[in-house]
């Protein structure tokens, strides 16, 4: 562990107990209940919500925007989130990141997750190398082949890269529930530490196959769209929240929707996307407080499926 990844970890102890003092009814659980997950292939424990910047960080130059999104950020890092993950697909996601990440001086702080995205095997190290330019950082933590695009030679090349100590974590990524046939093959045959797919409690899929042979085979899973972009999130609030969200400390549908997903004993993370801070603190609740059991689960999904 270097200077940097030292200086994360005990951030993200202290900022722990920052997060339990500032939820209210949550306030009186133990630090020990902070919700953390283990990447399998090195251990290293890292907060079990990130967050997404497809399209809440994908916009034109404004300064005013840029402000409400630095402080936005911020408040993340405060809170205890680490893992950010954006693309080469997301516009200018990665400038704009880059801007706020360096006006926050938060390096130490930020477990950078981003993508090649790119059909020609020849790009890829110039893509990744603009995108290290735009983020204003010397190294990624994880990049991943997005949505399989020309998986084999980019595989390769950022398999090299972690080889040569130029990155930490290799992974790959689909999204909308597509190409599972092939992630699966991707992650019994090959040495990656990362997948990314579409899990919530609707998209439920994933299950069947590709988090047991995560569990199976020691691979991290991000949890991408775990609101479907929010139109998940947007039906579930017209009801109200059922009674049982109290036993898992949950006041709102955001942290009861992800503690849902977290719960699952092979997702190592969930990438909520959002540009507000209300929202924000909603998600980085779900760190907190009581995660469902089995039992629990099963009565989230049968809810949700009721409504």
């Amino acid at each position: 562990m270097n200077r940097r990844h030292f200086l994360k970890a005990v951030t993200a102890c202290s900022t722990s107990i920052m997060t339990s003092m500032a939820f209210g009814s949550v306030s009186a659980r133990p630090v020990e209940n902070y919700v953390f997950k283990a990447i399998p292939s090195s251990g290293e424990k890292i907060p079990a919500i990130g967050m997404g910047s497809f399209v809440n960080f994908n916009f034109v130059q404004d300064d005013d925007i840029l402000k409400q999104r630095t402080e936005l950020l911020g408040q993340f890092f405060e809170l205890g989130g680490t893992l950010i993950d954006s693309s080469p697909m997301y516009g200018a996601s990665e400038k704009n990141l880059g801007y706020c990440i360096d006006k926050l001086k938060a390096r130490d702080k930020l477990f950078a997750a981003s993508k090649v995205w790119t059909s020609s095997v020849d790009d890829g190290p110039s893509e990744i190398a603009a995108s290290r330019q735009l983020w204003r950082i010397n190294q990624f933590d994880l990049l991943q082949v997005h949505n399989l695009l020309s998986w084999e030679g980019h595989l390769e090349h950022l398999l090299d890269m972690k080889k040569q100590g130029g990155l930490r974590y290799v992974g790959v990524t689909t999204s909308h529930g597509r190409r599972h046939s092939e992630l699966e093959q991707v992650m019994l045959n090959q040495p990656i530490d990362f997948v990314q797919a579409t899990y919530n409690v609707i998209d439920r899929e994933v299950e069947q196959r590709l988090l047991p042979i995560a569990r199976e085979k020691g691979i991290a899973f991000i949890s991408n769209r775990p609101f479907q972009r929010g139109v998940l999130i947007d039906w579930v609030k017209k009801h109200p929240l059922p009674e049982f969200a109290r036993d898992l400390d949950c006041d709102n549908w955001a942290s009861l929707l992800l503690k849902f997903i977290v719960s699952h004993p092979a997702v190592t993370c969930a990438i909520p996307a959002t540009s507000r801070k209300d929202h924000l603190a909603e998600n980085m609740q779900t760190m907190t407080g009581v995660l469902p059991d089995q039992k629990m689960r099963n009565q989230i999904v049968s809810h949700v499926a009721s409504l």
